[in-house]
């Protein structure tokens, strides 16, 4: 038997020792997992990050975990809805913005605090962290599978660009968020919140003259077809705002389950998870963009020294969250310093 043989053969017993109970289940599905979300099935969420996620749980039990998709919230509700879904089991798994709710999940949904972002990535692993020093209990009755964030927003308009203060007077804009809306409000925009899967009817039918939104939400709703300018912070400057996200599991569905096939999950979520959805989101950025710059649209950017101004104006936002944080037991500036030392670390 030469060297090579023998190595191979000992690598191949080594695995099956490994995960024996994993082996023996002969590619049966013994745990179905619904997971909810609220965009098309087109969007990158699923077919890039969703869809082969799901292939990896899949291939890692034997065939023992299999993951439904149903994208478009097909198994019913609205996407306030999803974390009361996901902890009340009518769904297994959703992906969803604490800021749809809010109040509800405060620690995640300060990251959604104006200028708190500099690309998804990192945010992301920011919001990981923050969250593991901050937020115990946020999500009783859900596991966290993993948080992150979308890049830094921009303004998309129908019929001029924003490069200062003075172009936002009166403009109709959906705003992502509360605090985005607050602060846009005070630099003189007219603001109305409403979840992005009513953002198109909107902007179809003139009622809002704008969106506040990142790049990779432009093809899913094509907004390049109902928007003609963008409007984002000069380079360097951290971005208006980003939205946080949630990938949560039921806690029941996933107690459950048999230690080796929580093994699976846990392998597959937690701060990497984090870090990979906030790469698939710059990804993502750099596709929306190139659409919006394919339809012709024109991109411009607010200069630097405006968006200092817009820091300025933000200010009070923060400071009225800060005094949230503590009305809900938090030392509320003691999250947001920390939020900001983890975004300007290296």
């Amino acid at each position: 038997m030469t060297k090579l043989t023998r190595r191979t053969m000992m690598a191949s017993m080594g695995a099956a020792l490994a995960t024996p109970a994993l082996l023996s289940r002969a590619n049966a599905a013994e745990v179905t997992l619904r997971l909810s979300h609220f965009l098309p099935g087109v969007a990158p969420i699923q077919t890039k990050f969703f869809e082969p996620w799901a292939a990896e749980l899949k291939e890692a039990s034997n065939g023992a975990i299999d993951v439904q998709i149903f994208p478009s919230l097909q198994l019913g509700g609205k996407p306030p809805q999803l974390a009361d879904q996901t902890r009340q089991g009518i769904v297994d798994i959703a992906w969803t913005l604490p800021v749809y709710t809010p109040d509800r999940f405060p620690i995640a949904e300060t990251m959604a605090l104006p200028f708190m972002v500099t690309n998804a990535e990192k945010t992301s692993i920011v919001m990981h962290k923050l969250m593991d020093e901050f937020a115990q209990g946020e999500y009783d009755g859900m596991k966290v599978l993993a948080y992150h964030t979308h890049d830094g927003g921009k303004l998309h308009t129908r019929n001029a660009p924003v490069t200062s203060q003075a172009d936002l007077k009166g403009l109709k804009l959906r705003a992502p968020n509360q605090a985005t809306g607050q602060m846009l409000a005070a630099l003189g925009a007219e603001t109305v919140f409403f979840p992005v899967t009513e953002m198109v009817v909107g902007l179809s039918n003139g009622v809002i003259d704008g969106c506040c939104l990142p790049f990779e939400v432009v093809p899913a709703f094509k907004l390049q077809e109902l928007t003609k300018f963008t409007s984002m912070p000069a380079a360097g400057a951290r971005g208006l705002y980003a939205n946080t996200f949630s990938l949560v599991m039921n806690q029941r569905k996933y107690d459950d389950m048999s230690d080796d096939l929580k093994a699976v999950i846990d392998a597959h979520s937690g701060m990497d998870l984090s870090a990979r959805l906030g790469k698939q989101f710059d990804e993502f950025e750099a596709f929306g963009r190139s659409v919006v710059e394919k339809q012709g649209n024109e991109i411009v950017e607010i200069p630097a020294e405006e968006i200092a101004k817009w820091q300025e104006v933000s200010k009070p936002v923060v400071a009225a969250w800060v005094e949230k944080l503590n009305g809900m037991g938090f030392d509320g500036q003691a999250v947001v310093d920390r939020a900001n030392e983890l975004l300007d670390a290296g």
